[in-house]
């Protein structure tokens, strides 16, 4: 099992792309399964999840050349439509096979949904809008079965935003019978994406990207060629550990559109955040105290809850307390035992963190809880004092194309160990 060590101490300085967007890619994966043909997706990122879907197309009969940064999907000769555990259990997105082999193939059965243990995150409003569209569903042994015919348009109303569960209805309703709306959306950019290739598809969607979608249905899909759009998280990730450290950075392809939020709060800590043509570029100096600022997590266009754990440790650094409330998922504080372990000061009560900053982080051997917990260890590695472990970076690599090595490109000093090396 592989680790990353970390040397703090590093100004950071220099030029870094960012890789195209997970999770945008995964659903646009599953689309695939809409038509036959050859799929071409391009500046797809060399990830664990990218890895995990490919094997699931594959056991759905779907020959798959997945070669990052171009994944190709083949037509198979015959679909199977049951996705198992074994892989669904891997990652919750596994799930967006569901809408997709449902209206090309009358049936689907998948396993209830696994992924990081960041809290209870229900699949109720992709069943919801799949039976308002005619299907029947029953749960059988961990296994959702659904079958109809041919889905029927008609009108979802989601009692909150889901984005998985707007792209199954989305992706679903492609093939549907007639005119989908569906109401309370999610609004990210990877739900924009999405309609944008089901159009490529011969689908109508409008209002992508927007809380009202809607979709005209087609009799037949055609196959694609797409390139996914950058990882704005991956982006703001990088602007939080270039404000953290200090410096200078330039980030090639970083979507600021996508990142207002986050943007907006790196600057009222006192971040410089600015655009160079198709960059965006991060300055502060390490000896300019950063300022407490309080975020709340909220769907697009909010602060996403992405983002929290690494920029509470930007918080850590700041002179002053800071509060951090978490409105998305009830077990996303995981990373904070960690971080008191470094010398962070941080009190959680409920869903609110509180950070009292200014305090100096010390290396320390610190496990990884989920994808983003990996992050923001890594990123008080980079400011803490001496030599920092982050244990069980796989959950990293679900999420993060070579994160260590991008880093080592802006001066860092990390590495990837086997923790066999000692």
């Amino acid at each position: 099992m592989d680790a990353i060590r970390i040397r703090g101490g590093q100004r950071l300085s220099g030029k870094i792309h960012v890789s195209g967007a997970k999770n945008a890619a995964l659903p646009i994966l599953c689309a695939t399964l809409l038509s036959d043909g050859e799929s071409l997706l391009r500046n797809v990122p060399a990830l664990r999840d990218i890895d995990t879907t490919a094997a699931l197309l594959r056991f759905l009969g779907r020959p798959v050349d997945c070669a990052p940064p171009l994944v190709r999907v083949d037509a198979g000769s015959q679909v199977r439509p049951e996705a198992p555990y074994e892989l669904v259990k891997q990652m919750r997105a596994s799930v967006l096979v569901l809408g997709p082999l449902l209206a090309r193939h009358g049936r689907a059965k998948v396993s209830l949904p696994g992924g990081c243990q960041i809290g209870t995150r229900p699949v109720d409003q992709h069943l919801k809008g799949l039976e308002a569209m005619g299907a029947t569903i029953r749960l059988e042994r961990g296994y959702i079965v659904a079958e109809c015919k041919r889905l029927r348009g008609s009108e979802v109303v989601f009692d909150l935003p889901t984005v998985t569960g707007t792209e199954n209805l989305m992706m679903a309703a492609a093939l549907a019978k007639g005119r989908t709306t569906l109401v309370n959306c999610a609004r990210e950019p990877e739900v924009e994406e999405l309609g944008r290739v089901l159009n490529k598809m011969g689908a109508r969607v409008s209002g992508a990207g927007t809380d009202v979608i809607h979709i005209e249905g087609a009799d037949e899909l055609e196959p694609f060629d797409h390139a996914i759009i950058s990882d704005r998280i991956e982006a703001g990730t990088y602007m939080v550990a270039a404000a953290a450290a200090g410096g200078d950075v330039l980030l090639e392809g970083a979507p600021l559109e996508d990142l207002e939020a986050v943007a907006a709060k790196l600057r009222q800590a006192g971040v410089e955040v600015g655009r160079e043509g198709d960059c965006v570029r991060i300055r502060r100096d390490a000896d300019r105290p950063l300022r407490p600022v309080d975020i709340t997590t909220a769907p697009h266009p909010g602060f996403p809850t992405d983002m929290q754990a690494q920029f509470m440790v930007l918080m850590c650094l700041a002179r002053g307390t800071s509060r951090i409330a978490e409105t998305i998922f009830e077990n996303r504080f995981m990373h904070v035992p960690e971080l008191v372990r470094m010398g962070a000061q941080i009190d959680v009560d409920g869903h609110t963190a509180h950070v009292h900053g200014g305090h100096p982080l010390s290396g320390a051997s610190v496990m990884a809880t989920d994808l983003r917990a990996s992050a923001s260890l890594i990123i008080a590695g980079l400011v803490a004092a001496e030599e920092t472990e982050v244990l069980r970076v796989y959950h990293l690599d679900r999420g993060y194309e070579h994160m260590e090595r991008k880093l080592a490109q802006l001066g860092a000093d990390t590495v990837r160990v086997s923790q066999r090396d000692g």
